[in-house]
């Protein structure tokens, strides 16, 4: 790409509504370090120096819209709780809209806590509830969206499913045959048990671990010719257009149903991979809704994902960061 189109590609992610359809999620973080071993224990003593909150999953990804100047609209459950009032605070600070989100009285806020001692990630714990929601409280966020679809010019929707259970099959088919009949571009990036649920997308992007554990199936990462005979599944069986797949330290898998390519990952000083899929997706999509071909799609996304692996936590992408390393990478 030349450069005046990468900045024609950047300059028109500003005009894009992008609907965010999830499991959202708070990622909280302590921040502290590590002086000594525990005496009770053969563990790290962390000595907490600060805390802080940012908004995951699902909402990570509106962030990372935001970030790129999109305007994003997280549709989700939280929890009648004070975490969930956190996290409509934590969207109110980054200017993402709530409209879409649904609170729940019987099903608490999802929140991810990382222990990090002297920049290095040592320890996670997870609070949260991941059994599927209810029908009635499906049928309540399924109205939600429509009313928004309706409201809103929306421009490209995505599924970030992370398996906490707000994601349905029954929502999927609702929501990808309304897209498809106002011609919305659907991106998806999948957890196990929705995995085969997804028809009729524009863009399905798991990681190699989710292939091969959706799909029940042995390869090695590095077996493209496997991989692209895996993903005909779903170009032939379930109209999907592309799929991307991410091979972490190896790149980005593209395939159109006809060819695939690669994009060979850049060489960077990983400090954390948290979040880096959240990125990819977010980026892919808003190419798609600009109409970008996959093979630059796949380009650009990798290297975002490349970008938000060189800081500590889950961060979302500068656009100018962005923006720079794709210009050096076309040049």
């Amino acid at each position: 790409m030349k450069v005046s189109e990468l900045n024609s590609l950047f300059q028109s992610f500003s005009t894009f509504r992008i609907l965010v359809i999830g499991d959202v999620m708070i990622d909280a973080y302590l921040w502290g370090k590590v002086e000594r071993i525990s005496p009770e224990a053969p563990v790290p003593v962390v000595s907490i120096i600060r805390r802080e909150n940012r908004l995951g999953g699902a909402a990570n990804v509106a962030l990372n819209l935001r970030s790129l100047g999109a305007t994003p609209v997280i549709c989700a459950a939280i929890g009648n709780d004070e975490k969930g009032i956190i996290f409509n605070e934590l969207c109110e600070q980054n200017g993402i809209s709530t409209d879409g989100i649904i609170t729940l009285h019987d099903r608490p806020t999802t929140i991810k806590t990382r222990v990090i001692g002297g920049n290095q990630h040592m320890l996670r714990v997870d609070e949260e509830v991941d059994i599927s929601i209810s029908e009635s409280e499906t049928k309540k966020l399924s109205e939600r969206i429509f009313l928004l679809l309706n409201k809103e010019n929306i421009n490209a929707i995505v599924f970030e499913d992370y398996d906490k259970g707000v994601i349905s099959p029954s929502l999927i088919q609702e929501v990808t045959k309304e897209a498809k009949s106002r011609k919305i571009p659907v991106c998806v990036d999948p957890k196990k048990r929705n995995f085969l649920s997804y028809e009729n997308i524009s863009l399905f992007k798991p990681n190699f671990r989710e292939l091969t554990e959706g799909l029940k199936l042995e390869l090695k990462k590095n077996d493209f010719e496997g991989i692209f005979k895996a993903v005909q599944h779903f170009h032939n069986n379930k109209n999907i257009e592309e799929v991307m797949v991410t091979l972490s330290e190896l790149g980005i898998f593209i395939s159109n149903g006809k060819e695939y390519k690669t994009i060979p990952t850049q060489v960077r000083d990983v400090a954390d991979v948290s979040g880096a899929g959240d990125t990819v997706i977010s980026v892919a999509t808003l190419c798609k809704a600009a109409g970008l071909n996959s093979t630059d799609t796949a380009a650009i996304s990798n290297i975002a994902g490349g970008l938000v692996c060189e800081k500590v936590g889950v961060i979302p992408v500068e656009k100018e960061a962005l923006l720079k390393a794709c210009v050096k990478f076309f040049e």
